[in-house]
């Protein structure tokens, strides 16, 4: 089964609880909520707070994105504030593994990001801690990116390392996922799509744009 996340970072920030139960009645799988702090990327964006409102009002699992440097020191606020997932960049964490098991110390699972620059095969040594590894398809910081063709070769790859560990762990895709390059992704071996603006758009409703999406990998 494919699982669809919406990007909140592309929805209406004046209607941003709304526009997340839009996205949950739409049939969505899960939110991601993407965390910037104007040092990794250059934009600021959500932090624990939001992520404590979403929890009141939708039930699909919420995933904390954190494009941030020192992670470790929010870990704890995003777990009790209500995220099921935290995604780390590995780019941002010296010391990976450790923050890895910090997070599962916390009962929630723990994600990995890679950024397009970075080989997927710097998560050799942590994938036993990985509970989902994220492939930025475009270079973080904002929504409404092109997707950068040139990572489908990086999500072969990793889908092959996990074959052959005998590993069933997701491989995620975020940046420029649209009914275009969905099945490019699906093909090279993702498992999990995270769409932002392809979702949140003025072409068609929330609702629509879902249903294109999963038309999209049938």
């Amino acid at each position: 089964m494919i699982v669809i996340e919406a990007s909140i970072l592309s929805a209406d920030f004046a209607r941003l609880g709304e526009q997340a139960r839009e996205a949950e009645a739409a049939g969505v799988d899960a939110i991601q909520i993407d965390v910037m702090d104007g040092r990794f990327v250059p934009d600021i964006t959500f932090g624990p707070g939001v992520v404590r409102a979403l929890r009141r009002i939708v039930s699909v699992p919420l995933d904390v994105h954190l494009m941030i440097v020192e992670p470790q020191r929010h870990l704890e606020a995003f777990a009790n504030a209500g995220a099921d997932r935290v995604i780390v960049h590995q780019e941002t964490c010296s010391h990976l593994h450790r923050v890895l098991q910090a997070i599962r110390r916390l009962k929630i699972e723990a994600g990995v990001s890679v950024n397009p620059g970075t080989p997927s095969s710097v998560l050799d040594e942590v994938l036993d801690l990985a509970d989902l590894i994220q492939v930025m398809t475009v270079n973080p910081g904002w929504g409404g990116q092109s997707f950068i063709h040139s990572q489908l070769d990086k999500i072969r790859r990793l889908r092959h390392t996990l074959q052959e560990q005998q590993l069933d762990i997701p491989i995620a895709v975020d940046g420029g996922i649209d009914a275009t390059t969905a099945p490019l992704v699906v093909e090279a071996g993702a498992t999990v799509l995270i769409a932002g603006s392809s979702l949140y758009n003025d072409t068609a409703t929330v609702a629509g744009n879902v249903a294109a999406l999963r038309a999209s990998i049938r």
